[in-house]
């Protein structure tokens, strides 16, 4: 590349040789090695053949330094890359790349401002190590060689000290002296070790005292009472706490439980439970034969409660030995002498004195259930097999004398969905439904025996039936592919490594054969290479893949298996286009925004539709607007208007008082136009009054009629007005009935009646008052409308 550079060319990067040289001492983005901090190198002007001679440069970096599990709402600022080259004329562009480049870490390539946009976890990643580089903008040429850098993640105190081997067990003897070693526990904690006091663990004891104590630093757990008894109590639950911060408020903690069981010793002597014992022995008792149990009481366990039983005096010694059950620790006492009764002589010629007898034992029958030959029928079906195929027979006999005849039945518990039948009398086991052994692999039934004599009488056997695969499946993607292309990516280039799945399980393995359907097979863009290892690879023909001009490639690939028959399926690989850096990393894919050289007709003709339709909505609607009723008052007098009624007044059904009042419905004695309409405030005043020949005086009418004729007309006034919106409106303004206890309140009626109120000061509130001051002041006759 940079042999192809012109003789300019040359002259400008001896210039920039030239500039560069300043900061040789400091970095290639002046970074300060004492502080950390980002500065800009002082500019110099050295000679430019100096510059030419010095052949190494050594960059030093400084780490920078971000907050982990930063949850603000802005990217996180982390530090600036700056260039002494960079004139801020907009010519030098910074690139960043490396570990968690564009992903992670973003850079302003103008400025050179680096922002983490994403939390990140010092416990899962403690440093980032990235290159930086300042190009040319033109040219895209470096202006400064690529340099390394470590974001290192700050620590903050996240992570609580976890005991990863408790919950402990432990064991002390009885007895112990104070301050015995039991047991030492340790807990570790995911902070940074090296910065502050985040992970530095001080362990308290929050249960087990007084009997126990720990040891703050080291975990030691000792004991804190001397001569504990086990007889009294033989174990103790203790919880121990680790703070770290040093145990400083503020500080995360973890627990753990430590049981602590106290081992026997040997304190306690044997006890006999009685003072003496008395025990009659029958005469002939053979020898060997136990005479008696005694029993002696150990309150120690184990070894320690071991017993030997010795007979001391009296006149045992010779007639009676005595050894230990060792299940049951007691003494047993064994005769060593024959005790015989005396035979008188005289009686010996009577015969032996013995006698024999027989005893005849008669076993009752009692009613057992039926027996299954085998608890356990192993049967194999086919997944293909029909509806209605044998798989197998159990069988079951009744143990009983009467041999009753067996009833087979299914338990459906275990065959929910009836894939099975058995036969009630044979007890043979067919299909009932077609079988999917990728849904069901095993079927294990549970098959009753039922006593015809007494179907209270049930017997249980399984038959565990295993579904044989057949190949019913064609094989697919593995996963969903998400295949992206770089516009710079070069013929021959490996795209894609592609596997399959089959749901089928064939006994000798999937093999699995890949190919281009055959509608692309032979298309110029990309090919596929079987691997055969049930995996291919998609590869580029050609170079020079462009968004522009294609954003997406859909490839079908054809995928077979070897099964028998051979089963296959099209699956359409999606490839996107994107641009990439030079590391092959994709920076932007799909389709290319919309530009002036790359729009079509048809675009063109599109956009200039919408702004058409978008006109002409603009226009109906000022159109719409214009024919609209223009006031037929000045302002002035729309100002006085809107001091005497309300125009936000909607209605609020049975809660408001303000558009309808039933006293005020009763004052009838001003009549308005009819034609005027009653659900709008009107835009002039009128005080013309009808002759009451027209219609009937509402004074006149029943109360229960004012109301309905009151409403009527002013529903008919609203059917015929033209101008009226598309709904119905009763409110009025000038009706108030003439029942109304307070007489009219109406400063518009005051008009057309006598009244000895003087309006003068009026004229004196200024311009805003003069309308009313006109009609309510005392004036020389003249009419309202003159």
């Amino acid at each position: 590349m940079m042999m192809g550079w012109c003789c300019s060319g040359i002259c400008r990067a001896l210039a920039l040789l030239a500039l560069l040289s300043p900061l040789r001492e400091r970095g290639c983005w002046g970074l300060n090695p004492s502080s950390g901090d980002l500065e800009k190198s002082p500019h110099s002007d050295p000679d430019p053949w100096e510059v030419l001679h010095r052949h190494k440069r050594s960059w030093v970096w400084n780490q920078f330094f971000v907050l982990e599990e930063y949850t603000g709402n802005e990217p996180l600022y982390v530090g600036k890359l700056h260039s002494d080259v960079d004139k801020g004329d907009g010519k030098v562009k910074y690139v960043l790349s490396g570990e968690g480049a564009t992903s992670i870490f973003t850079i302003d390539e103008n400025t050179g401002d680096i922002h983490a946009t994403k939390r990140l976890d010092r416990e899962a990643q403690a440093y980032y190590t990235l290159q930086a580089q300042a190009v040319d903008r033109l040219t895209n040429l470096p202006v400064e060689p690529k340099s390394e850098f470590v974001v290192k993640v700050q620590d903050i105190n996240d992570n609580e000290p976890k005991f990863l081997d408790g919950p402990y067990l432990a064991g002390v003897p009885e007895m112990s002296p104070l301050g015995t070693m039991v047991v030492q526990v340790a807990a570790t904690d995911a902070d940074d070790p090296t910065y502050g006091n985040s992970a530095r663990v001080v362990y308290s004891i929050i249960h087990g005292q007084p009997y126990f104590s720990v040891e703050p630093k080291t975990g030691v757990i000792r004991t804190a009472l001397p001569n504990m008894d086990r007889e009294t109590r033989d174990q103790y639950v203790l919880v121990i706490q680790a703070k770290d911060m040093v145990g400083q408020m503020g500080g995360l903690s973890g627990t753990t439980s430590v049981t602590v069981t106290l081992t026997d010793v040997n304190d306690n002597p044997p006890r006999f439970t009685h003072k003496s014992y008395q025990y009659t022995v029958q005469e002939s008792l053979p020898v060997q034969s136990v005479v008696a149990r005694i029993k002696a009481v150990d309150a120690d366990i184990g070894s320690n409660a071991e017993m030997d039983y010795r007979i001391m005096d009296g006149d045992g010694p010779g007639m009676f030995n005595i050894t230990t059950d060792e299940d049951t620790q007691e003494g047993v006492i064994i005769l060593l002498k024959p005790q015989t009764g005396i035979l008188t002589p005289n009686f010996l010629s009577l015969g032996p004195f013995s006698d024999t007898t027989s005893v005849k034992v008669t076993v009752e029958d009692v009613n057992e259930p039926p027996v299954f030959s085998a608890t356990l029928s192993r049967m194999v079906v086919s997944e293909d097999a029909k509806v209605g195929t044998s798989i197998g027979k159990v069988s079951a006999h009744d143990p009983d004398t009467s041999n009753s005849a067996i009833r087979y039945s299914i338990d459906r518990n275990t065959d929910l969905e009836r894939f099975f039948n058995v036969d009630a009398l044979s007890g043979v086991i067919s299909t009932a439904k077609p079988l999917d052994r990728e849904a069901n692999s095993v079927h294990n039934l549970t098959i009753f025996g039922i006593e015809s004599q007494d179907p209270a009488q049930i017997g249980k056997g399984i038959a565990l039936i295993t579904v044989l695969d057949i190949n019913d499946n064609a094989p697919v993607f593995a996963i969903d592919y998400e295949t992206l292309l770089c516009e710079n990516a070069m013929p021959g280039q490996v795209i894609q490594t592609i596997s399959a799945v089959d749901k089928d399980e064939p006994l000798s393995g999937h093999r699995f054969y890949f190919a281009l359907a055959a509608p692309v097979a032979g298309n110029l863009n990309f090919t596929l290479r079987d691997n055969k290892d049930n995996t291919a690879s998609i590869l580029t023909k050609r170079g020079g893949f462009r968004r522009r001009e294609q954003p997406v490639y859909r490839l079908p690939v054809l995928i077979v298996d070897s099964g028998s028959p051979a089963l296959s399926s099209t699956n359409t690989l999606s490839v996107r286009v994107c641009d990439c850096d030079s590391d092959g990393v994709a920076l932007s894919c799909g389709a290319v925004a919309y530009t002036s050289t790359g729009l079509s007709t048809g675009a063109l003709l599109a956009i200039l539709g919408c702004i058409i339709t978008l006109l002409v909505m603009v226009l109906l609607i000022v159109t719409m607007r214009r024919r609209r009723k223009e006031p037929l008052i000045l302002e002035e007098e729309r100002d006085i208007r809107e001091n005497i009624v309300r125009y936000d007044d909607e209605g609020g059904g049975e809660e408001d008082t303000e558009a309808f009042d039933m006293v005020t419905l009763r004052n009838l004695n001003v009549i308005r136009d009819p034609n005027v309409r009653r659900d709008v405030t009107p835009d002039t005043p009128t005080f013309f009054h009808y002759p009451s020949a027209t219609r009937p005086s509402y004074k006149s009418l029943p109360d229960n009629v004012v109301f309905r004729e009151f409403i009527w007309e002013r529903l008919k006034d609203a059917d015929v007005d033209p101008s009226a919106p598309p709904y119905d409106s009763l409110q009025t303004y000038a009706f108030e009935g003439s029942g109304s206890v307070a007489e009219s309140l109406s400063s518009l009626e005051s008009l057309s009646t006598d009244s000895d109120q003087n309006y003068d000061y009026l004229s004196n509130w200024g311009p805003r008052f003069k309308k009313l001051a006109d009609l309510y002041g005392n004036s020389d006759g003249t009419s309202v409308f003159s």
